[in-house]
């Protein structure tokens, strides 16, 4: 199944209820900027290979910065969400399925709790057994990396039954929540996830205050 295109319909009305100025679990953007940033790694080669290079970011940060500042208006902000939700240009290689699915399945459903949990009264969502799964299978592949900075091992636990060794160390600790809740703390997002930890409390105390994301 394919799930990035529904997933850009359910960020894009996200962001439009949402508003340009409401905040975002992205440090230093607002929706505006959000969009922006969205909008741009799509579309500009220039800002999407500033984004893959760490020196390269702040390339990427002016863009979108001042793509931002020239949609602060309701109006302007909806024409940039319109933007975004039309998808990639024609020649993009993301309009190849698989493309699309390997770089913004994590992406779009990241990016929509970005917003949705940026707010005080926010809930999971209920979301579909095959995408949970497709999720899951995301953050099995990435975990390695995105717990590189952790001095542990880690294994993350999906309450319906499977586990993955991401990290092997002498002291290991089990991260426990929905494939959708382990994505968003695998992606720096911790105090915002749903889920739960197995371990030495000192071991759980060091994981809760490390470098853990890309």
């Amino acid at each position: 199944m394919h799930f990035v295109p529904p997933s850009r319909e359910v960020l894009a009305e996200t962001l439009l209820a949402a508003g340009p100025s409401a905040p975002t679990l992205c440090e230093g953007w607002a929706t505006k900027e959000l969009v922006a940033h969205l909008y741009l790694r799509e579309r500009s080669p220039r800002v999407g290979f500033g984004l893959a290079v760490r020196g390269l970011r702040g390339v990427s940060d002016a863009a979108t910065e001042r793509l931002a500042s020239k949609h602060a208006t309701p109006e302007a902000y909806a024409s940039l969400v319109a933007a975004f939700r039309a998808g990639p240009p024609k020649a993009s290689p993301l309009r190849i399925p698989r493309l699309d699915e390997a770089a913004n399945l994590a992406e779009f459903f990241v990016h929509t709790e970005d917003v949705r949990r940026a707010t005080e009264r926010w809930a999971p969502r209920a979301l579909d057994a095959a995408y949970s799964d497709a999720l899951w299978e995301h953050v099995v592949r990435q975990a390695a990396i995105l717990y590189r900075g952790v001095d542990l091992g880690i294994v993350l636990v999906s309450p319906h039954g499977p586990r993955h060794v991401a990290k092997r160390a002498p002291v290991s600790v089990a991260i426990v929540g929905e494939p959708g809740e382990l994505l968003l703390h695998a992606t720096g997002r911790g105090s915002h996830a749903l889920v739960t930890f197995e371990g030495q409390p000192d071991a759980v105390a060091l994981l809760t205050t490390a470098d853990v994301g890309p």
